[in-house]
């Protein structure tokens, strides 16, 4: 008989010291065996020295520097509390790229710190102010924000870091880049200098590790990224698909793979905000209920699609990769990259989406003809052994056998498969932005107007999403009174051109251009927005130049106004001309430009017959001066 080999047991959070109250929190939330990373990096964290960590996407990177700062920092009712220089002030500081993974880092640190008393504050922009101070006012012990904000509120006053002796940087490698460095390195400058700084982060290249030793002393590097036997970079749990798919039957065929056995929540990635709300409304139409999210929404609206999202309320949401680092959200079983990522670093982090906490997932790519180059880096860099991916199309028998999709699915999801209550089941929150208006911004109304975005499953009468930030119809609308409003300032400062019996004929120069309309026609003509002049004219001839060829039978007024008028339409070009012969109504182009610019207006022939003189008539002036004359019979 062979003899039964005790196997050790798994370690808990208890076995690495943390604080019992900790440890009580985190078993309410299930979570009681720390992962890889976690046990690596608390013998590390808990003896305050500096950190670089990093793991693959979804094993626990968040607790593993949050479990540290919870327990280092002295709570109002710990014994060190008095003792503090300045109680109440952030004693930790952890700073995320975006507002939702800031959102979901503060939400992870409250779990753990609930028992221990321990205050957590998010700082993130489109939000307001006052609430944010206040509880700053009031005391925290941590502060989670985006660097924006962060810098804001610190200019400001209201935030003093002066306490701050833990600085965490979330997706580290995205925020020592070079667009969030000088924001960094202002937050650095103002914390301690005897801190303790731990960086968290999936990818971590050389470059940005040796730039992240700037801000540390003697820094540990901890790498949890698994064994020989799968790959470095990705997670093995996570089943990939490469496809070279054609832009014009990708909305095809991804309706059809949203229709595959056993799918949960679907996330897809684009690289722009149009292309996000163009695939969402695309889907919208054919019945699935779909989100969006990326940067041109306002934060009301970011957060009611994610938190649809998590709820279920939809089921597939659209996101830009603002989307793509550190947001956890359970039962995504599929993570599909509608356009090629950037490069291997955005491909990592947006497939871990799924696949997380132990689960499997299933990550497709689909690739254009002219993204083939961009994906020949990725699966070089990955070594993903799939260098040149299968062409294919909707109606590709290997897409239904390889996704697990029936064979009699079509583009549109049947009436009775929609029972998902859309994103009109969540409430926008008003969170007092700044900056921006609800969801969308302009006339459009936006994602946040009457009901909360996109109505029945995700869609508003705004179709745009982030084209732009206004609808269609509004974008004319305003253009259309951005219109009136420029026409009826270029009859102002025309009217001291001509006397006032031209004052009638001002409301005929705003009706509508070359429709033959008569002078009470109500709809203004549409002016150019740029005015010629000539030899230091001023505005007000100018005015009267252009008023002069409006209309033949309009009264002129003076000789001398009328004569100016006449004499610069034509000067010194040949394309300026007279289309009134003698006899007809005064007909004038109003300069060289116009005539290239707009059409050939209908002349409006023989002379107003409300009119108390009769019609000004062209003749030819001297030979060669190119120059008209303009003259009334007495």
């Amino acid at each position: 008989m062979t003899p039964l080999v005790p196997q050790e047991a798994e370690p808990t959070f208890a076995d690495f010291g943390v604080h019992p109250d900790i440890v009580a929190a985190l078993a309410d939330a299930g979570i009681v065996h720390p992962f890889p990373i976690q046990s690596m990096t608390l013998p590390v964290a808990l003896g305050g020295h500096d950190i670089i960590g990093q793991a693959k996407t979804g094993t626990g990177k968040t607790l593993g520097f949050g479990v540290p700062m919870i327990q280092r920092v002295v709570a109002p009712g710990d014994q060190g509390w008095g003792d503090l220089v300045k109680p109440g002030k952030p004693q930790a500081l952890a700073v995320a790229p975006t507002r939702e993974l800031a959102v979901q880092v503060s939400g992870d640190l409250e779990r753990a710190g609930k028992q221990r008393g321990v205050r957590v504050l998010t700082v993130y922009g489109g939000r307001a102010y006052e609430p944010q101070v206040e509880a700053l006012k009031r005391g925290v012990e941590i502060v989670v924000g985006t660097p924006g904000r962060l810098i804001d509120l610190a200019k400001q006053g209201h935030l003093d870091l002066s306490q701050a002796r833990i600085v965490v940087l979330d997706e580290a490698d995205e925020m020592l880049d070079l667009g969030f460095l000088p924001d960094v390195e202002t937050l650095m400058s103002l914390t301690p200098a005897g801190r303790q700084t731990m960086l968290f982060s999936a990818t971590m290249p050389g470059a940005i590790v040796a730039l992240a030793r700037r801000y540390m002393t003697q820094p540990t590097h901890i790498r949890a990224m698994g064994d020989e036997t799968e790959n470095a970079h990705t997670v093995k749990a996570i089943e990939q698909f490469i496809y070279r798919a054609h832009s014009l039957d990708k909305v095809e065929l991804l309706s059809r793979v949203l229709q595959a056995r056993d799918r949960g929540l679907v996330l897809i990635f684009t690289r722009t905000k149009r292309a996000a709300a163009r695939v969402t409304d695309d889907l919208v139409e054919r019945g699935f209920a779909a989100a969006a999210i990326h940067g041109d929404l306002g934060q009301g609206a970011r957060e009611q699609a994610l938190r649809a999202f998590r709820h279920g309320n939809v089921d597939v949401l659209v996101a830009t990769d603002v989307a793509a680092r550190g947001i956890d959200v359970e039962n995504i079983t599929h993570v599909v990259n509608y356009q090629c990522p950037e490069d291997e670093k955005t491909y990592v982090h947006r497939i871990g989406r799924t696949g997380r906490a132990g689960n499997t997932g299933i990550a497709i790519t689909l690739v254009d003809w002219e993204d083939m180059p961009r994906w020949s880096m990725i699966d070089r860099q990955l070594d993903l052994g799939i260098p040149e991916p299968v062409e294919t199309y909707s109606s590709s028998e290997h897409l239904y056998a390889e996704l697990d999709i029936p064979t009699d699915v079509s583009g549109y999801l049947p009436s009775a498969k929609r029972t998902r209550a859309g994103l009109d089941a969540e409430e926008l929150e008003d969170l007092g932005e700044t900056g921006r208006s609800g969801g969308r911004r302009g006339a459009g109304g936006g994602a946040g107007s009457g009901a909360g975005g996109r109505s029945g499953g995700g869609r508003s009468g705004d179709r745009s999403g982030g084209r732009d930030g206004r609808g269609r119809d509004g974008e004319r609308d305003g253009r259309r009174r951005e219109g009136a409003r420029r026409d009826e300032g270029y009859a102002a400062r025309g009217t001291s051109a001509t006397n006032s019996g031209a004052a009638g004929g001002d409301a005929g120069a705003g009706d509508g251009s070359g429709s033959g309309t008569g002078a009470g026609s109500d709809q203004p003509r549409r002016q150019r927005s740029r005015r010629r002049t000539r030899g230091g004219e001023g505005a007000d001839a100018s005015g009267a130049r252009e008023r002069s060829g409006s209309r033949g039978a309009r009264d002129v007024g003076d000789d001398s106004s009328a004569t100016a008028s006449g004499s610069r339409s034509d000067v010194g070009s040949d394309s300026g001309r007279s289309d009134a012969g003698p006899g007809q109504g005064g007909h004038t182009d109003s300069g060289e430009g116009t005539a290239a610019r707009r059409p050939r207006r209908r002349r409006r022939r023989g002379s107003n017959p409300g009119d108390a003189k009769p019609a000004p008539t062209v003749q030819p002036g001297s030979a060669g001066s190119g120059e008209l004359a303009i003259s009334t019979s007495s």
